[in-house]
């Protein structure tokens, strides 16, 4: 079982609203793939699996195509969307990683700034870089291309995704990077690009 089958198998069971508006899920869960491979995940893997999807899903609700929620009016998804924001990082907070919590509760306000001043611009970098953190820790550098991101500096997505990219080479996450980078990017491509 995947985290988006569990996602979503937690939220039928919640017996919420969103319950009536569960699909199949679709897309692969390659950002918590991502966080649960890392080190700071091992002694709960499918807790941070999940967690990231979840906030990941509440992320699509607010901005692109969710792979879990359907036929949701526009009220009810920005609802949702909070929701699943807030069920990630209570999670996240049970297992005690408040640095996690932090570098979450950051990926949530960089998104919306990148939103609302850029259209999500460097949203994929930001991602990668934040879940790379969550799995692996991060260091200064980190911290100043997210700084840099909030002000809007040329290059600071890009600089964001080297420094992930970096941080996970070093991790031992190669693999599960470049899936995750393969699978966010191709999930904003327009339907007529994708492979």
């Amino acid at each position: 079982m995947t985290a988006l089958d569990s996602l979503s198998e937690l939220l039928r069971e919640d017996d919420s609203v969103l319950a009536d508006h569960l699909a199949e899920p679709e897309g692969e869960p390659a950002l918590g793939e991502l966080a649960a491979a890392g080190e700071r995940a091992a002694e709960a893997p499918d807790q941070y699996a999940l967690l990231i999807e979840a906030v990941r899903e509440g992320y699509l609700l607010h901005y692109g195509s969710p792979r879990l929620i359907t036929g949701a009016d526009p009220d009810l998804r920005l609802l949702a969307g909070d929701y699943l924001y807030a069920l990630g990082l209570e999670r996240l907070a049970g297992l005690g990683d408040l640095e996690a919590v932090r570098e979450l509760a950051d990926l949530i306000s960089i998104s919306a700034q990148l939103h609302a001043e850029r259209g999500g611009e460097d949203g994929d970098a930001l991602w990668l870089a934040s879940v790379v953190t969550v799995a692996a820790g991060a260091g200064p550098e980190h911290e100043r291309a997210k700084l840099a991101l909030r002000s809007d500096e040329p290059g600071a997505g890009e600089a964001l995704r080297d420094s992930a990219r970096a941080a996970a080479d070093s991790a031992g996450l190669s693999g599960p990077f470049a899936r995750a980078a393969e699978a966010i990017e191709s999930a904003t491509l327009p339907d007529s690009d994708r492979g």
